[in-house]
């Protein structure tokens, strides 16, 4: 059980409770996460739309923003968030083996080398931002351009606050993700 109550979509006002509601349902089921979120109304109204804006607009595939984000998870333990995407990479081609042993990127068997960039570059996001070298970054600008890259780096950060938030309120995944 989370350390702070759900607040129910029906106490926002009709605009925040339309976001509120499409963000739980149809982009995924996230209603335990946003019910805690909904304590702070600028975040539905705000920070869910932009996801949702940036999942539409596909500026970065989907396997790799599925890559970056499991990663971030694994290193961060955070079970909420594996929980989430782990079916989302599933469905972006990486099986549940594959997934298991993300961390071990540089051999792994079903990534390709951008896939292994990817991976890469979010481990050194995640535990080295102020270290990483500019070989990385020309080696993601054969791959990608620049705003592919700062999205990349913004869904990399965020990842990472997002494990924080969960873990620290202790939000639990939702049954449909458990059975």
């Amino acid at each position: 059980m989370a350390r702070v109550s759900n607040v129910e979509s029906s106490s926002l006002t009709d605009e925040l409770a339309v976001i509120y509601e499409r963000f739980a349902t149809d982009f995924g089921p996230f209603r335990n996460q946003v019910g805690v979120l909904a304590h702070m109304p600028p975040v539905i109204e705000h920070l869910l739309p932009m996801l949702m804006t940036l999942s539409e607009n596909k500026n970065v595939p989907r396997r790799y923003i599925e890559l970056a984000v499991v990663t971030v998870s694994k290193l961060n333990a955070c079970a909420y968030c594996i929980s989430h995407h782990t079916p989302q990479l599933e469905v972006a081609g990486v099986s549940l083996e594959g997934i298991e042993r993300i961390l071990d990127y540089q051999d792994h068997p079903e990534f390709s080398e951008i896939d292994r960039l990817v991976v890469e570059f979010a481990v050194a996001v995640t535990e080295t931002p102020q270290r990483i070298r500019d070989a990385l970054f020309d080696r993601l600008r054969e791959h990608f351009t620049e705003p592919q890259i700062v999205e990349l780096t913004f869904r990399v950060a965020l990842c990472g606050f997002y494990n924080r938030f969960n873990d620290a309120l202790m939000i639990e995944p939702e049954p449909e993700l458990l059975s």
